[in-house]
């Protein structure tokens, strides 16, 4: 084992500097300083996950092996006794950052914005997915800067565990597998009504099933097989996405074909007729959960940082492509859409079906412009966009079942890991879900999918809430026990304070949403059935909340009982001081880019 995982990590802060601006670490850092670092011995007792004397498992299996190839790839990989984060660490720094950049991009950006621009029209779609926006923004810093200093297996859902109550933080954990186990299915099933766009004679369970075999194949390879889908699934999606902005500037700019609604100049005609406002205040709240349910999938890149090579290298770039997704493609190509599409087009409701490709902006804008195969283009970046949702929920979803069962909150045949680093039997568990897809043949099927999107819907905002009020326990903890800000190798932008506007968000956004499950957007109140199926996600959470209770018996962790310092990473500090230094000497301008941007 290299040299660097057999030494101790000092506890102790770095060597005193003056303070700089929040730096990140140094992309210099080589694969050498990569996850090698021991975890430290504690001071108090380990907290779950976080056990002391851990290290990565070595791999002296063959290529086919490694890769899933052989019938030996699935016999349980031997970790040594203590050993707890064994998942296979073969994401490269270019995987992290297109999963940030682009990994969750799907039906919801595509697809839903469709709706979302018919409920609210388009000030309100940008408005709130601007406030979305800023929320993950926050959110994802704070991730990054808990998964830099403590990169386990499980990600946010054990600094919940760790940092606010265990109870919590089993809550959230199991809540984030059900809503990955509910999504597969349902992106399963879109996939096959995507297909369907050019030949309807065929079932969609036919569709369903290649699909599925797909996903399958995928997961055969492991880690691998997730980042490398996810990495070129994500090329062809931002792709795609900054293609149709080129052809969308054109357009808005009077530059269609003749005969077409976009062969004479328009610009922001549609924001004073129809107008820029749809169904008021209720249209307002309906959009945002089109936005969260957009978003949804942007922390990922916190839960892949555990199975990277060189998170210390590669996460904080990772973390800063956020930024260029949130404002690139979400903000400016959702401004296109409100300028191009009115929010009065009946075809923005679509069929009724469960999602309606035909009912996607991005395909009318095609269809209205008169670009012959334009929509069948982006069919394809939907249909794909579709199946990677698919492929990373049973990656988020396994990940997570695997921390739940090697941490006690699950039972112990989901820690299965085999000699290909794949939590074999997590990964069966969620699989297990994606026969509910073919619920969708049935006449019933619409109803059956309505109950599992209210599972899914909102479960992302509190694992989101949760990080943002981790990372601000974390935070007072550290300074509680004596650190400083200077022994944080990678910093949230906002601090303590992003974290509080991100969690005040995930709040607001929740009342949002209440407030629309009562009142919807087409007026009057809705009934029982109709606002359990826009918030069933809370009801669920609090059911999760209670049994982890019941199972552990512990509540709210005072401050002093939470333990900041067993299970940091060893870092390089003197190559870190250095950075800063350089950074400290920079002109502001040329800081702020490398703090924000690089």
């Amino acid at each position: 084992m290299d040299g660097w995982m057999e030494r101790e990590m000092p506890l102790c802060r770095p060597p005193s500097q003056k303070e700089t601006d929040p730096g990140s670490i140094p992309y210099y850092l080589t694969d050498d300083t990569q996850e090698k670092g021991q975890l430290g011995t504690p001071t108090k007792e380990s907290p779950p996950g976080f056990a002391a004397g851990e290290t990565g498992p070595q791999r002296e299996e063959d290529f086919w092996t490694r890769n899933g190839l052989t019938l030996r790839s699935f016999q349980k990989r031997e970790i040594g006794a203590g050993h707890i984060d064994s998942l296979d660490r073969s994401m490269k720094t270019r995987h992290l950052h297109m999963i940030a950049i682009g990994g969750s991009i799907g039906a919801g950006f595509f697809v839903g914005s469709g709706k979302a621009l018919a409920n609210g029209g388009p000030a309100t779609l940008l408005i709130d997915f601007m406030i979305i926006g800023i929320m993950m923004f926050n959110t994802v810093y704070a991730l990054g800067e808990l998964a830099v200093m403590f990169p386990v297996s499980g990600g946010f859902y054990t600094y919940s565990t760790r940092f606010i109550d265990p109870s919590w933080g089993f809550a959230m954990g199991w809540n984030y597998v059900m809503q990955w186990a509910v999504v597969v299915p349902l992106e399963l099933t879109v996939c096959g009504i995507t297909v369907q766009y050019w030949n309807d004679e065929i079932s969609v369970g036919v569709w369903i099933t290649v699909f599925l075999l797909a996903i399958i194949i995928i997961n055969v390879f492991g880690t691998l097989g997730y980042a490398e889908e996810e990495f070129w699934s994500s090329v062809l999606k931002l792709g795609a996405t900054v293609v149709f902005m080129i052809i969308a500037v054109v357009l808005v700019c009077g530059g269609g074909p003749k005969g077409s609604r976009y062969d004479s100049y328009s610009g922001g005609k549609l924001w004073q007729d129809p107008g820029a406002f749809a169904n008021g205040f209720r249209g307002f709240c309906s959009v945002f959960v089109t936005a969260a349910f957009s978003f949804s999938g942007t922390e990922l890149v916190g839960l892949a940082a555990a199975e990277a090579r060189n998170p210390v290298k590669s996460l904080p770039g990772a973390i800063k492509q956020v930024f260029w997704r949130i404002t690139l493609f979400y903000i400016l190509g959702l401004t296109f859409i409100g300028l191009l599409i009115p929010h009065d087009d009946k075809r923005l409701l679509g069929s009724g079906s469960l999602i309606d490709v035909k009912a996607s902006p991005f395909v009318l804008v095609g269809d209205y412009a008169l670009l012959k195969g334009f929509d069948s283009f982006m069919n394809v970046i939907i249909l794909v966009s579709v199946l990677s949702i698919g492929v990373s929920g049973v990656y988020g979803g396994s990940r997570t079942l695997t921390a739940l069962a090697q941490q006690g909150y699950a039972p112990r045949i989901f820690s299965y890991i085999d000699k290909s680093g794949r939590p074999l039997m997590s990964v069966l568990f969620v699989l297990a879900f994606s026969p509910l897809a073919y619920i969708n043949l049935s006449a019933d099927g619409p109803v059956v999918f309505d109950w599992l999107l209210s599972l899914s819907g909102l479960a992302a905002l509190f694992t989101w809430g949760s990080i943002c009020l981790a990372h601000i326990r974390f935070r007072k903890a550290w300074l509680r026990q004596g650190h400083t800000l200077d022994e944080i190798p990678f910093k949230a932008v906002g601090g303590v304070y992003g974290s509080w506007c991100g969690l005040i968000l995930n709040i607001l956004v929740l009342i949002a949403s209440f407030y629309t499950a009562i009142c919807p957007v087409g007026g009057g109140f809705n009934d029982v059935e109709g606002f359990f199926k826009s918030y069933m996600a809370l009801p669920v959470v609090i059911v999760f909340w209670i049994a982890g209770f019941l199972w552990k018996r512990t509540g709210w962790l005072r401050t002093d009982q939470i333990d900041v310092d067993t299970g940091r990473r060893e870092l390089p500090w003197d190559e870190i001081n250095e950075y800063r230094a350089q950074l400290a000497a920079m002109p502001a301008w040329k800081r702020v880019l490398h703090t924000v941007f690089v």
